[in-house]
């Protein structure tokens, strides 16, 4: 397994569009296995594969408290969405140290493939069900960033900015 280089707001690429995952080979096993081991690392709790520039529809989330229940979810559609929303405090691994209101469905229902290309359908809420939303954003090309003012965006990006040519010195 590898750490892999997470990239950080605004890399354009972060806007990119992911495309569906043809089939789950031991290519994509070994980058799910490396994803987690990236997100562990960095202590979050969801990566998406544009976050790491590959542009494939591929996420790993664990909200476990124990840091033992990775879930793997491959070329993820949402079905079905709660009519009710509530706003919930986010942070991101692409724009670390920020952390703002972003309003999310209280449940969703989604399918997808697993580890083993096996199709699934998982119904979560809570943070699962944030994390899958937020996770699915960057599978659209979206961080979580771009729901806030335009102020708020202007602020967290010469912040970012200005940390990335801190960290180059």
């Amino acid at each position: 397994m590898a750490l892999l280089p997470i990239l950080c707001y605004p890399n354009p690429k972060l806007h990119q569009v992911a495309k569906r995952v043809a089939v789950v080979d031991a290519r994509i096993r070994t980058l799910a296995d490396d994803m987690l081991e990236t997100m562990y690392d960095a202590k979050g709790i969801g990566l998406a594969s544009t976050q790491i520039d590959v542009h494939e529809r591929l996420i790993v989330i664990d909200v476990s408290e124990e840091r033992d229940q990775p879930l793997v979810l491959i070329n993820p559609e949402l079905v079905w969405t709660s009519p009710t929303t509530h706003l919930n405090e986010e942070g991101c691994l692409s724009v670390p140290g920020i952390y703002d209101g972003v309003e999310r469905f209280d449940a969703v229902r989604i399918e997808a493939w697993d580890a083993t290309g096996q199709s699934r359908t998982i119904e979560a809420e809570g943070l699962l069900a944030v994390c899958i939303q937020h996770e699915m954003d960057h599978l659209m090309g979206k961080v979580f960033v771009e729901y806030l003012s335009p102020l708020k965006r202007n602020r967290i990006k010469t912040k970012m900015l200005k940390a990335q040519r801190e960290d180059a010195r």
